[in-house]
């Protein structure tokens, strides 16, 4: 393990034995919470491992017991929670929570399981350890892409005053903003899913190149770069999880969003694997040439492999487009969205109903017993040390030297900053407060 460590490794075996796959009934329950807390403590140790580049045991652990298809499974689950659940929770008119964190727990799973799949995918083995679920790994990654460029389209939504926005309001608001950086940490995941093309199943080739076509997906991504904006006349990119301005010597500078980008169009388009499989249409052809617009010299000098892409365009620019293949071809297909539908089809409002009484409104004591647990997992020195970089201002996003005295975990640049968030972070603040009181 690295040199600060979460976990022993006699407990980091312990945690991935136990992890398990929980029905949608069950989400937000005090089991379904336990294994939450376990994912965040396997996440972050393998965020430390990562960093400190000393082996990395969790994801190790994860393919020796066989546990990616699990963890494939409960972001699946936790997904279609989300589609199909919290709208039903967001409109029962009994459910007024006096706290919604409970509720935002789950919304982070995703989040959490998505980001140690980030981690762990690097390694050609944890992919192959996927099984068949890489074909639902594909799916899930694919539903986030095609949102992230319809969104990209649309603009950012208007922010609301503090004071007009209800807790149930808020936690929505909260849930599209998480969307964006689960939508970023899939991309990732693709991406590290092509570099394993060549030994991919047919089905999931047929799948990436036929069914979903991401080539032409990904050519929509870099036309719209959903990750950089212009704010006041500035450049901006996401990274680190928040906008930040990018300073005019390093514009030209890819960013690691677009790496991921390219890398993946090489791998799609340029793998033997690959190239005997994708149908090169005319509509095809004509998404895949706008990319010759992008293959500058300078982008090329950063990936020289792109050299490679941009003589493969100069040939298809000269190619005859190919007519839509007919082959007959027995597939495997993704099936865990599809049988938790059939499993909970025209039971959500039941779901939300039972989760209502019995998981989502707890008790002030059960409530300040769940913050000191939560306390307890986000380490402070840990998260402080799988941060990119120093704080920042949980209000205005300036550098930050001052944390916040009661529950110690959001940082603020000045004491004006911190009155002007109180509004939004007392919901917080207070129970986890409380419960570190309570230890």
């Amino acid at each position: 393990m690295s040199g600060l460590e979460l976990l022993l490794p006699g407990e980091a075996d312990i945690l991935v034995r136990g992890l398990r796959s929980f029905p949608l009934l069950e989400m937000g329950s005090a089991r379904w919470n336990q294994q939450h807390e376990h994912l965040e403590k396997l996440n972050m140790q393998a965020i430390l491992d990562a960093t400190a580049s000393q082996g990395e045991p969790i994801q190790e652990l994860l393919v020796t017991h066989g546990k990616i298809p699990t963890l494939v499974g409960e972001l699946i689950a936790v997904e279609m929670w989300k589609q199909k659940v919290f709208p039903v929770l967001c409109k029962l008119e009994d459910f007024k929570p006096q706290n919604t964190f409970p509720i935002y727990m789950v919304l982070h799973h995703e989040a959490s399981i998505i980001n140690l799949l980030e981690t762990v995918f690097f390694h050609k083995e944890v992919c192959e350890s996927a099984e068949d679920t890489v074909l639902d790994l594909v799916d899930y990654c694919h539903r986030k892409l095609t949102l992230l460029v319809a969104q990209s389209g649309r603009g950012e939504p208007p922010e609301e005053e503090a004071e007009d926005v209800s807790p149930m309001k808020e936690l929505q608001m909260q849930a599209e903003l998480m969307e964006f950086e689960i939508a970023l940490k899939a991309l990732s995941v693709l991406r590290y899913v092509t570099d394993c093309v060549d030994s991919l199943s047919l089905s999931t080739l047929s799948r990436m190149l036929s069914t979903h076509n991401l080539p032409c997906l990904l050519v929509e991504l870099l036309e719209h770069s959903p990750w950089s904006r212009r704010e006041g006349g500035k450049l901006q990119q996401f990274e680190g999880g928040r906008w930040q301005t990018v300073a005019p010597s390093e514009q030209q500078k890819m960013s690691k969003l677009d790496g991921q980008v390219w890398i993946a169009l090489y791998n799609l388009l340029l793998s033997p694997e690959a190239r005997a499989r994708y149908c090169l249409t005319s509509f095809a052809k004509g998404q895949l040439l706008k990319l010759r617009a992008f293959l500058t010299d300078t982008l090329i000098d950063q990936l020289p492999h792109l050299g490679d892409l941009q003589g493969f365009l100069a040939h298809l620019a000269l190619a005859e487009p190919q007519p839509p293949k007919k082959d007959l071809v027995f597939e495997q297909i993704p099936e865990i969205w599809e049988r938790l539908e059939r499993e909970n089809k025209g039971k959500w409002r039941a779901i939300a109903k039972h989760q209502l009484q019995h998981v989502f409104s707890p008790s002030e004591q059960d409530l300040r017993l769940q913050a000191q647990r939560w306390a307890e997992t986000y380490r402070l020195d840990v998260l402080e040390a799988v941060a990119p970089e120093r704080p920042r201002c949980a209000y205005c996003s300036a550098e930050a030297s001052k944390r916040c005295s009661r529950c110690q975990n959001e940082w603020y640049c000045c004491r004006e900053c911190q009155v002007k968030h109180w509004e939004k972070h007392r919901k917080a603040c207070v129970p986890v407060a409380q419960g570190g009181r309570g230890k």
